[in-house]
């Protein structure tokens, strides 16, 4: 496998291996050209005796890695590790090529400013070296020496600066990746959430609107075809009772027609109410315009309906709350406002489809009690305020007496799925 695609912990932990070897490599190799100079000779006795006591120091430490972890055991060993290297460049030159191992010990195992400190020993250390050993600054070099010495502080810092920097963004680029992938996380998490709340928030949307939905067609056939049936009996009986009188009984009998006549159009009205063709081939906007339309012709009142926004499918539960919403309203308005004209807004906003409806018929007091005992309306706008309630909604009204009144649905804008239309 090659590098460019190998896991990211292999290569780390490959690296890693690296510089743990790297100490005793540079060690055997300075000893070995240490050992092969002949110009001048070394204590080989000494040289020895030092190597071996720099490797015990090394493996020393790295036996006990969790040392690194604190910052006085990592001081410690690379004080031990700098005063070997310099015993080690005194008695041969070549140990140089070992207290490289300074720079790299130092970035890796001290921190702040220490790291700096460590770097510019070991330099002091390798200029020795580079002099050709402590003899030749000790008569006479020692300027050559000292040049040497702040050249390479001076570089080394340098280089330390950049490393740190680039370390520093690593680490918070890293921490900016982890801290990414955690609020993906939590996101996903809330998003997931999120789903599972409005499925069950649609679940129990359909189940009371069922019930809502029972409820309000038993209050409609009670107010309209149960009221008109009892009174074309009544009608009817009072025919038979005078069958003697045709023209009585005739009076009663056209009252009972008429009485039927109007039974079967408010049978019709319901009907179309329950209609789910209203949103079978149309979209909302378009379902909205035909509940408009038909109301208009049969009410012989001005309503205009208007759409803002990105007009998009919602689910059908959403849909369906704002096409009742909006019947609701406007059979408010028939037979209570006595306006002249009505104006519908269907609004699309990035996360709630708003409707509102105004009028400016005669208003109400919005702080009164109503049909159903309760300040804010009768039983149409409790219906209309469940109905979006149960869908996480909310229903505002503002009525004034004398100054019409404004009716506003706001639902959540939950788009259609593949399991709705």
């Amino acid at each position: 496998m090659s590098i460019g695609t190998e896991p990211h912990g292999d290569w780390d932990h490959r690296v890693g291996t690296a510089f743990a070897v790297l100490p005793y490599v540079l060690l055997a190799v300075s000893t070995s050209a240490a050992l092969a100079q002949r110009d001048t000779p070394v204590q080989i006795p000494g040289v020895l005796g030092v190597t071996l006591a720099t490797a015990l120091w090394l493996a020393c430490f790295d036996a006990n890695p969790r040392w690194w972890e604190n910052p006085t055991p990592a001081r410690v060993h690379y004080a031990g590790l700098t005063v070997l290297a310099a015993v080690l460049v005194v008695l041969a030159p070549w140990y140089g090529i070992f207290a490289f191992i300074g720079y790299v010990h130092a970035f890796e195992r001290l921190d702040r400013h220490w790291r700096y400190l460590g770097a510019a020993t070991t330099s002091m250390i390798m200029s020795v070296s580079y002099q050709g050993g402590a003899h030749n600054v000790l008569t006479g070099d020692w300027w050559e020496w000292a040049v040497t010495s702040l050249v390479s502080v001076v570089l080394a810092g340098s280089c330390y600066s950049l490393l740190d920097t680039a370390e520093r963004r690593g680490r918070e680029r890293t921490r900016a990746l982890v801290e990414s992938h955690e609020a993906n996380a939590r996101l996903e998490a809330a998003l997931e959430e999120n789903a599972d709340l409005h499925a069950q928030l649609l679940a129990r949307a359909r189940e009371a609107g069922v019930l809502d939905e029972r409820q309000r067609m038993a209050r409609e056939i009670h107010d309209t075809l149960a009221q008109g049936l009892a009174g074309i009996v009544t009608q009817l009986q009072a025919a038979e009772q005078t069958l003697d009188q045709p023209s009585t009984a005739g009076r009663h009998l056209t009252k009972a027609m008429s009485l039927a006549r109007e039974s079967l159009t408010e049978a019709r009205r319901t009907v179309h109410a329950m209609e789910p063709e209203l949103l079978a081939d149309a979209r909302l906007p378009e379902a909205i315009a035909a509940v408009v339309h038909r109301w208009c012709e049969t009410h012989d009142v001005d309503a205009v309906l208007t759409t803002t926004g990105d007009a998009r499918p919602m689910h059908t539960d959403v849909e369906v709350a704002l096409v009742r919403t909006a019947q609701e309203a406007l059979a408010n308005v028939a037979k209570h406002a006595g306006a002249s004209r009505v104006g519908l807004t269907l609004s699309y906003l990035p996360d709630r489809v708003l409707l509102d409806v105004r009028d400016d018929g005669v208003g109400f007091d919005v702080t009164s009690p109503r049909a159903n005992g309760s300040p804010g309306g009768g039983f149409g706008l409790a219906g209309m305020r469940q109905r979006v309630r149960r869908l996480a909604g909310r229903l505002d009204i503002e009525a004034e007496p004398g100054g019409g009144t404004a009716i506003s649905a706001s639902v959540p804008a939950i788009p259609a799925t593949g399991g709705t239309r």
